[in-house]
C-alpha cells in the first residue's frame, strides 16, 4: 500500500510539475506575442514617420511651403483687384452717360399685347 501511495504522490507531483512547464511555456509565449506586437508596432510607426517626411520633401519640392502658396495667391488677387479697378475707373463716366442716356429718352409705345376694345 506505502508503495502505490508513495506512486501516486509521484504521479500527482509529475503532473503538478508539467502543468506548471505548460503554464510556464504559456507565459514565455504569451510574452513573445506582446513582444513581437511591440515590436511590428514600433516598425509600422518608423515606416509611417518615414513615409511622412518623403511627402513632405516631395511636396516642398513640387509645391513649396504653404506659406508660399499663400503668399503668391495673396499677391495675384491683389494685382486683380487693382485691374478690375482702373478697367471701373476708366469706363465709369461712359457706362453711367449710356444709362442717363437710357433713362431720359423714353419712347412710349403701346405694348404688343395690347388690345383696343
Amino acid at each position: 500500500m506505502a508503495s502505490q501511495t508513495q506512486g501516486i504522490q509521484q504521479l500527482l507531483a509529475a503532473e503538478k510539475r508539467a502543468a506548471e512547464k505548460v503554464s510556464e511555456a504559456r507565459k514565455r509565449k504569451a510574452k513573445r506575442l506582446k513582444q513581437a506586437k511591440e515590436e511590428a508596432q514600433d516598425e509600422v510607426e518608423k515606416y509611417r514617420q518615414e513615409r511622412e517626411r518623403q511627402f513632405k520633401e516631395f511636396e516642398a519640392k513640387h509645391m513649396g511651403s504653404r506659406e508660399g502658396v499663400a503668399a503668391k495667391i495673396e499677391v495675384e488677387t491683389k494685382v486683380k483687384i487693382e485691374e478690375m479697378v482702373k478697367m471701373v475707373q476708366t469706363q465709369q463716366e461712359a457706362v453711367i452717360q449710356d444709362i442717363l442716356q437710357l433713362v431720359y429718352d423714353i419712347k412710349p409705345e403701346l405694348h404688343v399685347n395690347y388690345r383696343i376694345v
